[in-house]
């Protein structure tokens, strides 16, 4: 497997069809009996070798037939349109998980993920407060998700709530709230008041620094 240098930190959405909770997490199957969800991420600060990301975002949309260990995924990645040709090429670099170690996020993507749709290069306009529960990915177009913090049903009170993951390949911890999502690329569905988790990560070739 090849070997580069680089690092991802910043700001996680993770929204997706299934229960709030995410069965995925846990290891049991998805709510619905399949996945059909997203993954989006603002960069703060990142790298591949020498080139800067910093302030870059993407997204994947990706449909699993079943559980995601069983594979058979079809995925679509979305690019931030002001990469650079070369930013493009190194965050390509970094989601292929031909540069991390065995085991890591990236790395178990490419391995159940069989079918890859064409990359959208996209403008994004990305919200995220993680401490409120809030986010937003609008891409014209292709997608667009707002989470808000999960209500109680009788008080409507906001309801707060946390998974810790101390091996998780994904996050460490993140804030669970309420998604929904519109999404009409390649992997099109949609969703209201549906799974989201919410972290701050920094993705590594070995995995989760944080």
């Amino acid at each position: 497997m090849a070997t580069a240098d680089w690092r991802l930190e910043g700001d996680w959405v993770k929204n997706c069809n299934c229960a709030y909770g995410c069965p995925c997490d846990f290891n049991a199957r998805p709510t619905e009996g399949y996945c059909k969800g997203l993954v989006a991420m603002h960069i703060t600060s990142g790298y591949f070798e020498g080139i800067r990301l910093d302030g870059l975002s993407f997204c994947v949309t990706v449909h699993f037939p079943g559980a995601l260990h069983e594979g058979n995924g079809e995925a679509q990645p979305i690019i931030d349109e002001r990469a650079t040709p070369e930013q493009r090429e190194a965050l390509f670099a970094i989601l292929s998980g031909q540069n991390s170690q065995e085991g890591t996020l990236f790395h178990i993507f490419s391995l159940i993920v069989t079918k890859m749709h064409d990359p959208v290069f996209a403008p994004f306009r990305f919200e995220f407060d993680l401490r409120e529960r809030q986010a937003r990915v609008v891409i014209p177009g292709v997608l667009t998700t707002d989470v808000e913090p999960i209500r109680n049903p009788v008080t409507g009170a906001p309801f707060r709530g946390a998974v810790v993951l101390p091996e998780g390949f994904e996050h460490r911890e993140g804030q669970i709230a309420s998604a929904n999502i519109d999404s009409t690329g390649a992997v099109p569905f949609t969703t209201k008041g549906s799974h989201s988790t919410l972290a701050h990560v920094i993705q590594s070739p070995a995995g989760v620094l944080g």
